[in-house]
C-alpha cells in the first residue's frame, strides 16, 4: 500500500507540474520513463507462446510497435507485443540455433539478419505478399554469438565470431570482408599470438567509427573502425584500447560474455562468472596493458561494479535501461532479472523471469517496457503495473549469497579460457539435443549460396497465448 501510494502522489505531482507549463512534454515524458517508481512497479505484462525452442534474442523495431525474435528452433517471429499476438513467422535457413536478430534502420522491418551457431550471418527480406527470401551474407569458421548494425545505416553491419574474427557486410554487395582477428595480448614477442573467441561486439552510438568486442579474456578492446584494414599477410590487430578492472588483469580464468554503450560512450562489460563494471571513456588501459607498469595502472580510475547475479550457464547480454541510461540490466543463472541504479550500483528491482536462466534483456526504445527471454520457450514483456508486492522479494539476499557462494565455488577450479568456452559450447548442444528429441528434424533446410524463398506463416486470429497460465508449448530447454 506505501508503495502505490506514493506511486500516485509523485504521478499526481508530475503530472501538476506539466499541466501549469513548468514541464515540456519531451521532458515529462523523459522523466516519466526514468521515475524509480516506475521501475519498482515493472511486472509481467504478458507471454508471447510461438517458438518450439529456446528464445536466445529480441528486438524492438524502432518505433517499438513490433519485436522479433530469434530461438533455438531455428524460426524468426514477429510479434505485436502490446496484443500479445504472433504476426508471422519465416524459417531462417539457419541450420542451427539463432543467436541473434537485428532489424536493419530504415527499411519498413523487411530487412531482418541472423547469427547462427552454424557461423552463418543471413539476410531475410520480408515482401508485401508475405514471401521471405533468405539469402547468406557470410560465415565465420565457428558460432557467431553478435551483430552491430551500424546507427541509421540500413546497409551496414558488422560480425564477430569464435574464429576470433571481426567481419564486415554491405548489403549493397554480395560479399562479406574481414577487418581483423582479434589475438591475445602477450609481453613475449616471441610467442605467437593466440586468436581470441569473441562473444559480443558493439558500436558506440556516439562515434561509430568506434566499435567494442570482448570474448575469451579478460579485455573488452576497442577498435578505431578507420584503421582496420585486414591484410592476410599481416594480420594485424590494431585496437586503440582496453578496459579491463585492475584485480582482473592478467587473470586466465575469465572472460566476457556481454558489452553495452550508453548514450555518453560508457563502456558496461560483463564477466562470465565475475560482475558487471560499468567504465568511463577515460578508464582505458591503452593498447598494450600487460606491458603497462603497474604503478601507471593504478593511476587508472575503477570502474563501477554491479553484483548480486550470477553469469556462469551460458553466454549472456547486459543492457541499459532508461531514456538517458538510467539503470543496469541483467539476466542470471538463478532466473532472475535483475535491475540496478546506475548512479549508485544499488539493487531496485529483482523479479523471477525465467524457470531456469534469464539470457537476454531488451529495452523498450521509448517506454518504460522490456522483455526478456531464456531457457524457456516463452518470451516475457514487463510493464509497470500497481502492485503491493515489494521491488525486492524477502529473500533477496538469500538469492545474492547462493549467487555468490556459486561464483566463489567456480573460482576455486581454474580452467583456461579455451576450457571455459568448449564448456560453454557442450551445454548449448545438450540443449539443442534435448529439443531436437522432441520435434523432428523434417525442417531442416540446405544451405545453398542462393536466395531461398519462404511464405511467411500470417497468424491472423493471435495464435501466441497472452494469458500467464498457457500450457501452449510448454516444453521447456533445460541444461543439464
Amino acid at each position: 500500500m506505501e508503495n502505490r501510494n506514493k506511486l500516485i502522489q509523485d504521478g499526481f505531482a508530475e503530472i501538476c507540474r506539466r499541466e501549469m507549463g513548468f514541464t515540456r512534454p519531451r521532458c515529462f515524458a523523459r522523466r516519466l520513463s526514468a521515475s524509480e517508481v516506475l521501475v519498482k512497479q515493472l511486472n509481467l505484462y504478458g507471454k508471447l507462446n510461438g517458438h518450439r525452442g529456446c528464445v536466445n534474442d529480441l528486438e524492438f523495431n524502432s518505433t517499438g510497435d513490433l519485436l522479433v525474435s530469434g530461438s533455438d528452433d531455428k524460426e524468426v517471429i514477429f510479434w505485436n507485443w502490446a496484443t500479445k499476438t504472433k504476426l508471422f513467422s519465416y524459417a531462417s535457413g539457419h541450420l542451427e540455433n539463432i543467436f541473434q536478430t537485428r532489424i536493419m534502420p530504415f527499411t519498413d522491418d523487411r530487412r531482418i539478419v541472423t547469427s547462427s551457431r552454424d557461423g552463418k550471418v543471413r539476410l531475410g527480406q520480408v515482401w508485401e505478399d508475405g514471401r521471405v527470401d533468405t539469402t547468406r551474407l557470410g560465415r565465420h569458421q565457428g558460432p557467431v554469438h553478435k551483430l552491430a548494425v551500424e546507427p541509421g545505416s540500413p546497409h551496414i553491419l558488422y560480425s564477430c565470431g569464435e574464429d576470433g574474427f571481426v567481419q564486415h557486410f554491405d548489403l549493397r554487395s554480395s560479399s562479406a570482408r574481414k577487418l581483423f582477428c582479434c589475438s591475445s595480448l602477450t609481453e613475449n614477442s616471441k610467442q605467437p599470438l593466440k586468436s581470441i573467441m569473441l562473444n559480443t561486439i558493439v558500436i558506440d552510438p556516439r562515434n561509430p567509427n568506434y566499435i567494442a568486442v570482448g570474448g575469451s579474456d579478460e579485455y573488452a578492446r576497442v577498435y578505431d573502425l578507420r584503421k582496420c584494414q585486414f591484410e592476410a599477410s599481416s594480420n594485424l590487430d590494431r585496437h586503440v584500447n582496453t578496459f579491463c578492472p585492475h584485480h582482473l588483469i592478467r587473470a586466465n580464468n575469465v572472460h566476457i560474455t556481454g558489452l553495452a554503450y550508453s548514450n555518453t560512450s560508457e563502456l558496461l562489460v560483463s564477466y562470465s562468472d565475475e560482475l558487471i563494471y560499468l567504465f568511463q571513456k577515460n578508464m582505458g588501459l591503452g593498447p598494450l596493458p600487460s606491458s603497462a607498469p603497474p604503478e601507471e595502472l593504478l593511476k587508472v580510475e575503477e570502474p563501477q561494479v554491479f553484483m548480486g547475479h550470477r553469469n556462469s550457464q551460458t553466454v549472456k547480454g547486459v543492457s541499459f535501461f532508461g531514456p538517458s541510461d538510467e539503470y543496469i540490466m541483467s539476466g542470471s543463472d538463478c532466473g532472475h532479472i535483475f535491475i540496478w541504479k546506475k548512479k549508485t550500483a544499488k539493487l531496485v528491482r529483482l523479479m523471477e523471469g525465467d524457470r531456469h536462466i534469464v539470457n537476454h534483456l531488451e529495452p523498450h526504445p521509448h517506454i518504460p517496457i522490456l522483455a526478456t527471454c531464456g531457457i524457456e520457450t516463452n518470451i516475457k514483456v514487463w510493464s509497470p503495473m500497481v502492485t503491493d508486492a515489494p521491488p525486492l522479494p524477502d529473500n533477496v539476499e538469500k538469492i545474492m549469497e547462493s549467487n555468490r557462494q556459486g561464483r566463489e565455488d567456480h573460482r576455486r577450479v581454474t580452467l583456461s579460457p579455451d576450457v571455459i568456452m568448449h564448456v560453454l559450447r557442450l551445454q548449448r548442444r545438450q540443449t539443442l539435443a534435448y529439443v531436437e528429441r522432441r520435434y523432428s528434424r523434417a525442417d531442416i533446410e540446405s544451405d545453398e549460396e542462393d536466395g531461398e524463398s519462404y511464405y511467411a506463416s500470417i497468424f491472423s486470429d493471435g495464435n501466441a497465448s497472452s494469458g500467464e497460465g498457457s500450457t501452449a508449448n510448454s516444453t521447456d530447454c533445460n541444461i543439464s
